[in-house]
């Protein structure tokens, strides 16, 4: 699932996660239905990097992007070294997204924030906010019994296999844990076994004179 910064109209479409080869190529990690129409020729992309990158603030442009051994690649205008290459390993790329022409799958962030969270049927709390890391989306639920807590739940269809954008709802099935405390595991009855290991026995004496 893929849900864009509220900040621009844009939509997270992929993650340069390796250097391959010598001539400025890059393996993707896709978020996107439709690679081969996202990533023409001349589609440009803004960059999400740490502010210390020499890439920040910049776009980038692709030259060419093709499927290697079922991989895909793609080449950026400017980028034609393996040494520039490994300098924008992990930098995710946002694209201009029009409302008209949502993916599957794809949601921006002000269309997120504001549902009511539910599972097994009932509302557990409403999405706050959402926050995008280079391995997934988290959602940031607070729960309706406390509003002061926040809740991070990853973006995956395994866990939030349903958004309903027209009901205003999220649908979760989170693993035992992530809404709630669970019970920690009983202790036995102290019967003071380890004292009496420790103990010495009646009557000892000191070991020094």
């Amino acid at each position: 699932m893929a849900a864009s910064g509220a900040a621009r109209t844009q939509l997270r479409v992929g993650r340069l996660v390796k250097a391959h080869g010598l001539k400025g190529a890059l393996k993707l990690e896709l978020y996107t239905d439709d690679p081969d129409r996202r990533f023409v020729p001349g589609a440009v992309f803004t960059l999400q990097v740490p502010e210390a990158s020499p890439w920040h603030g910049k776009t980038v442009t692709v030259r060419e992007f093709r499927w290697m051994n079922s991989h895909p690649v793609v080449f950026l205008d400017g980028v034609d070294d393996r040494s520039a290459a490994e300098s924008l390993v992990r930098a995710i790329l946002w694209i201009d997204q029009d409302d008209a022409e949502p993916e599957d799958d794809a949601w921006y962030d002000h269309q997120l924030v504001g549902l009511d969270v539910i599972r097994d049927g009932a509302p557990v709390g409403r999405v706050v906010r959402v926050d995008h890391l280079p391995a997934q989306d988290l959602l940031i639920v607070a729960p309706t019994d406390d509003r002061e807590r926040e809740i991070l739940v990853p973006f995956v269809a395994a866990i939030v296999p349903e958004v309903d954008i027209a009901a205003g709802t999220v649908t979760v099935t989170p693993p035992a844990g992530l809404f709630e405390d669970l019970p920690s595991d009983d202790e036995g009855p102290d019967d003071g076994s380890d004292d009496a290991v420790d103990a010495p026995p009646a009557g000892a004496g000191s070991a020094e004179a």
